[in-house]
């Protein structure tokens, strides 16, 4: 991200501004991560981590869980927040904050290196690729092609709202958008869709809009460098 997007990021954990901070494990990600089948010592990264009890869930399942996050307040509340008593050391041009079978990365993502992480088995995003401004997300999945191995597979959930007018075959299927970012190096999956009709908070008089919760599965392609 540019430095302007570090500090809105930064500055929205400053103010309390974290609404996106989910109250419980993903719905999605414990009723379809199974499906993945992984040993439960599998190493899974976690890009823009934020707090997410889904680290915690992760963990419990056998993992070994390393996140990265931008934001020092958001690596403290995690652990506070959780009761975990994390051990901190500097790692190149990151704080390293670990308990048990978590780790985060506190610093920039894109300033991650494939030493960094070490290895990884699978890469787990919710919210990481929808957060970014649109202009970033394309860097953002270059980035992450050089930092994990090309064995890695993603668990990779989006939001993404709805064309009603759309009725051809990109209506519940595989978004034109994780189509151009992904489909060059991986075989992408559309595992599981809910199309939901939502009321926006801030606009509560309007009618209420369709948004798509998607589940994808992302294999490297046989050959891809």
């Amino acid at each position: 991200m540019t430095g302007r997007d570090n500090e809105l990021w930064l500055q929205s954990w400053r103010d309390h501004r974290t609404d996106f901070h989910q109250q419980s494990p993903n719905q999605l990600l414990t009723r379809f991560w199974p499906s993945l089948e992984l040993v439960p010592e599998s190493r899974v990264f976690v890009p823009l981590c934020g707090k997410s009890l889904d680290m915690i869930w992760l963990a419990k399942q056998g993992h070994d869980v390393i996140g990265v996050e931008l934001s020092p307040i958001a690596v403290r509340a995690f652990f506070r927040e959780n009761r975990l008593l994390p051990t901190r050391r500097q790692l190149g041009k990151f704080t390293l904050w670990q308990h048990d079978r978590i780790s985060i990365l506190c610093g920039d993502y894109f300033s991650l290196t494939l030493e960094d992480l070490g290895r990884i088995d699978t890469v787990y995003d919710r919210a990481a690729l929808t957060a970014l401004p649109e202009d970033i997300r394309k860097h953002y999945v270059s980035h992450l092609r050089k930092i994990v191995p090309v064995t890695a597979t993603v668990f990779l959930l989006t939001t993404e709202d709805a064309d009603e007018t759309d009725t051809d075959s990109q209506a519940f299927g595989v978004s034109e958008e994780v189509t151009a970012l992904y489909a060059d190096d991986f075989e992408v999956h559309l595992s599981h869709v809910e199309s939901i009709f939502e009321v926006d908070p801030e606009t509560p008089n309007q009618p209420a809009e369709r948004t798509e919760y998607k589940v994808y599965r992302l294999a490297a392609k046989t050959g891809s460098e």
